[in-house]
């Protein structure tokens, strides 16, 4: 079957799937999985089945907390984009940003710039991408729980193994990346 070009199949042509626009794309289906919720907790919005406050009440290297403030912490995303992604999560069950209290954006602030320090001290990390998806039409993937990412990012960190050879390159394991963010994070 032919894709592109007035070549396409009538019914190509008909319904404006395909139709050159200049745009190139990226068909990634294995996501919609995780964007569908597949496999999420049944009422995982409930405070009893979020994953975020689950994970406060186990050793910080089981559930990969970095770091732990009075009112935030810090724990590697499950997910990551890059090596060294984090989330800076309150410790309260929260959803919405403009819930949290003036104490616990303070100290979220704080964590990502501590975030970002240390990041760039163990890592190298040259740039950075920060930001809260708010609700699920956003892209939260647990939307009940705040979370702010901060992802380390790297000149040429993007390339071609997603695309052809369907595979995510990081170079380090969890656990390994856990551990010396840990330890580099300030008491």
């Amino acid at each position: 079957m032919v894709q592109s070009g007035t070549n396409q199949p009538e019914f190509v042509r008909q319904s404006g799937a395909g139709a050159p626009d200049r745009f190139q794309r990226l068909w990634m289906p294995h996501r919609l999985a995780y964007i569908k919720g597949e496999n999420k907790q049944p009422g995982s919005d409930a405070d009893d089945a979020c994953p975020f406050c689950h994970i406060q009440a186990l050793p910080d290297a089981d559930a990969l907390i970095v770091a732990r403030g009075k009112l935030v912490y810090a724990v590697l995303n499950l997910y990551p984009y890059n090596s060294g992604h984090l989330l800076i999560c309150p410790n309260r069950h929260v959803a919405d940003y403009t819930d949290v209290d003036e104490a616990e954006t303070a100290e979220l602030a704080g964590f990502t710039k501590t975030a970002m320090a240390v990041l760039r001290a163990v890592s190298g990390a040259q740039g950075f991408n920060i930001g809260m998806n708010m609700g699920g039409v956003a892209g939260a993937g647990i939307a009940a729980h705040l979370h702010q990412h901060v992802v380390p990012r790297w000149g040429g960190d993007a390339n071609f193994m997603p695309v052809i050879g369907h595979t995510k390159v990081l170079p380090q394991l969890l656990a390994d990346t856990r551990d010396m963010l840990a330890k580099s994070w300030p008491a």
